[in-house]
């Protein structure tokens, strides 16, 4: 049995690793004329390597191709011993100039060693191996990169049903073709879905939901088995379950087990005491690259889901965030927002242009570790978030992030400001996170009182429109495109306020002393 330390339900998990590329796909491959000599028929290649060393066993990394004439090969059964050793997938052998055929001592030691051997026709280059096997491994990546996908969409739609938590467990189980179980840390099923396992198949995902559910420092956030040669995994959630009993409520209001009745795909049982942890456990007969990514996705939706309801503390805090970045004052709102800080102001926007609604903004949120999300933040696509973390976000699958340095409470409102503009430069460069930049240098030897009666003085002939599209221009090295993509303008737009900026200034825009001073300036706003 494996502990793991997957990502937590606040983590999202990446994206799915290249799955390897069959032996036999590479031999399908007719233009190639590759032959299997010896050895298995069957192995998984992660990579090529090409080497005429004798011992190349120091420089592979296991999974190899490994591609040579045979030049330095003296030894073929401890040449074939070594790369067994090293891990190497298959061995490709290319006749002439150095070897006529391949040696029938070569041959006898992969079969021996259990190493497959190809032989490799004079008119077929290594170079040309190698490229088919980037080519197929790139074709696989792209199939597993949009089975994902497909997963990822079905279990967010799966989680806006009225039913959520039985649909995320019945699309989980279909795209990963097993078992999906919700248990409790003694190991109940709470919900299932797909097809049942065998008795010991059920009672080692008990013991693995047991194991990452146990209430002590250390314990894992995942964990792996197999029995009966069927895969096995459970993950901890971040919430408890609300079991539905007589008279509770639909989200709707409509009330549902009026009678008693639970209704189809809801299993109603005694009320459980609060704080009792839950756990994903997953049995598949096969394990793809990509499972571990669509796992780690309804990880943070079932968690999500069977989170208890916020209480009005919680409420009022995601409130307090909402009224201080509006410009409450921030004596208003310490006392909901608790600790003085540092916090960090993360803005937000999909990146595949989808809108975000409650649900991916929670899960935003979840993944960066807070429960202050505004969702409804400026552009009806755009979130943000408070975090009380002194260091920047990591960056988020499906996510352009803007954000800005760890500030104390009472400067939160131009934290917000900077992560928005954070988030611009981050969509103009196409980058995942871009960070807000502190000062540092020799602007942080000048006091921040002269500094800004400085900029107020330098600035004032330009209205707030112009000095932002200014301040985003010299912040993208004076690129028009950049900077219409950042401000959501035309080109155009942005060279005619440059060019009223010039003038009002009085100025030389293309001087980089003027370039410099100004960028100076405009980052005391």
């Amino acid at each position: 049995m494996d502990e793991s330390s997957m990502p937590s339900p606040s983590v999202t998990a990446p994206g799915p690793p290249t799955p390897p590329v069959p032996l036999a796909a590479l031999l399908a491959r007719e233009e190639l004329g590759l032959r299997r000599i010896a050895g298995p028929a069957d192995a998984d290649l992660l990579w090529v390597h090409t080497s005429e060393m004798a011992d190349p066993y120091p420089y592979l990394l296991g999974g190899e191709l490994l591609l040579s004439a045979g030049v330095l090969l003296t030894d073929p059964d401890r040449y074939v011993a070594r790369l067994v050793e090293a891990g190497a997938a298959a061995l490709g052998f290319g006749v002439r100039p150095v070897h006529e055929s391949v040696p029938e001592a070569l041959v006898e030691a992969c079969d021996r060693h259990g190493l497959p051997l190809l032989e490799v026709p004079p008119e077929t280059p290594f170079t040309t191996i190698a490229r088919a096997v980037w080519r197929l491994m790139a074709e696989a990546r792209h199939r597993e990169l949009r089975r994902v996908t497909r997963a990822q969409q079905a279990l967010a739609t799966a989680a806006a049903r009225p039913d959520p938590v039985p649909a995320v467990l019945h699309q989980l189980a279909a795209h990963l073709d097993g078992r999906a179980l919700l248990l409790t840390a003694t190991g109940e099923e709470l919900h299932t879905a797909g097809r049942h396992p065998s008795p010991e198949t059920a009672a080692a995902l008990s013991r693995l939901a047991h194991l990452v559910t146990r209430d002590r420092p250390g314990a894992p956030a995942s964990a792996t088995d197999t029995a009966g040669g069927t895969h096995l995994s459970a993950y901890a959630l971040g919430g408890e379950i609300h079991t539905p009993t007589r008279g509770d409520r639909h989200p709707q209001g409509q009330a549902r087990g009026e009678r008693g009745t639970p209704t189809r795909g809801e299993r109603v049982t005694a009320p459980r005491p609060q704080g009792e942890r839950l756990a994903l456990a997953l049995a598949t007969r096969r394990r793809e690259p990509g499972d571990h990514t669509v796992a780690g996705i309804a990880v943070v939706l079932l968690s999500l889901l069977t989170a208890p309801h916020r209480g009005t503390a919680a409420a009022d805090r995601s409130a307090a965030l909402v009224r201080l970045l509006l410009g409450a004052s921030p004596a208003e709102v310490a006392p909901l927002l608790g600790p003085e800080g540092p916090w960090t102001v993360v803005h937000a926007r999909r990146t595949d242009g989808t809108r975000a609604d409650a649900l991916t903004a929670g899960a935003l949120g979840a993944s960066l570790g807070s429960t202050l999300v505004d969702a409804g933040y400026g552009e009806a696509d755009a979130v943000r978030v408070l975090l009380q973390e002194p260091h920047a976000p990591a960056p988020q699958p499906g996510w352009t992030l803007g954000a800005a340095t760890p500030t104390p409470l009472p400067a939160l409102p131009t934290a917000d400001l900077r992560a928005a503009r954070a988030l611009a430069h981050a969509e103009a460069t196409r980058t995942p996170l871009a960070t807000e930049t502190p000062a540092t240098g020799l602007a942080s030897l000048i006091p921040p009182d002269r500094a800004a009666a400085h900029a107020r003085t330098l600035l004032a002939p330009l209205t707030p429109p112009l000095a932002e599209t200014l301040r985003c221009w010299l912040s993208l090295h004076g690129s028009w495109d950049r900077t219409a993509v950042a401000l959501a303008v035309h080109r155009n737009t942005v060279r005619q306020r440059i060019g009223r900026c010039a003038e009002l200034l009085g100025t030389d825009l293309d001087d980089m002393d003027v370039r410099t001073e100004l960028w100076f300036a405009l980052r005391q706003e």
